[in-house]
């Protein structure tokens, strides 16, 4: 099995440096925010963390590709870094602080591009988490300075919590109903939304959660982390992986359940 302990440190360099460029412009009264062709926000940080980002794996990985929200595709070969340089923007030009940068790599085997590390930094929140294929998911200050995940043993869904994003999505797609008669299976029912839903299902602190459209760089980290901390990361057709372009995440034991209320 691959070594990915040095991509994995780098990717813990890559965040602390978008860290420092996410902070310093959080709640600044002079932050300039546009609004994107899709109708989405992006702000001055997204664009310069995103930046900063690819400058250093340019230096430190030149034969990896590199996908950012902000300033699409580069490169390509086997090996491709996929970066959310502010994932909840909206939440960031708020003033909340539940919003992450999400830096994953994604490696191509003989069933397409997985993602092999990941990590997700919320510095607003103060927590970080991250795993590598076969190493493991941990949340922590650091390296040398982290508790290992484990997902839920929760298996009945009248036990379970189960976060999402918004009602509007599954509105839109015609699954309201579906969706809507999961929250009243499940025995509680919040609207984290972004990255958070997704490391609580790898920390055991929910059991299952799910949104309805979805960009790689929204997923790629949070697949990876979920899975090493033992539970499952499909699209909402059950494809494992982030590359369906919507996405079910749970311990495992649920999924089967939860795909059966979400599916067409």
């Amino acid at each position: 099995m691959p070594d990915y302990h040095d991509d994995l440190r780098l990717a813990h360099v890559l965040a602390d440096a978008a860290d420092a460029t996410t902070m310093e412009r959080f709640k600044a009264l002079d932050l300039k925010v546009e609004t994107k062709p899709d109708m989405t926000p992006v702000s001055e940080a997204d664009k310069a963390a995103e930046e900063l980002i690819r400058t250093s794996l340019q230096r430190a990985r030149p034969r990896d590709a590199v996908l950012g929200e902000e300033f699409g595709s580069e490169g390509s070969g086997p090996r491709r870094w996929v970066v959310d340089p502010i994932d909840g923007t909206k939440n960031y030009v708020r003033g909340v602080p539940v919003w992450a940068t999400l830096i994953a790599l994604m490696e191509r085997g003989e069933g397409g591009d997985r993602p092999v590390v990941g990590v997700v930094s919320a510095p607003a929140l103060g927590r970080r988490w991250w795993a590598a294929e076969g190493l493991g998911a941990y949340t922590g200050r650091s390296l040398s300075s982290a508790s290992r995940l484990a997902v839920s043993k929760v298996s009945n869904l009248s036990d379970a919590s189960f976060a999402y994003s918004s009602l509007s999505g599954w509105e839109e797609r015609g699954r309201l109903d579906g969706f809507l008669d999961l929250t009243r299976a499940c025995w509680r029912t919040r609207g984290y939304g972004d990255f958070w839903p997704y490391m609580m299902v790898a920390e055991g602190s929910v059991d299952i959660c799910a949104e309805p459209e979805l960009s790689l760089w929204d997923m790629a980290a949070n697949a990876v982390i979920v899975q090493e901390a033992g539970g499952r990361f499909t699209g909402l057709d059950g494809v494992p992986g982030p590359n369906s372009g919507d996405a079910a995440a749970s311990n495992g034991l649920l999924h089967g359940v939860m795909l059966d209320y979400l599916r067409p």
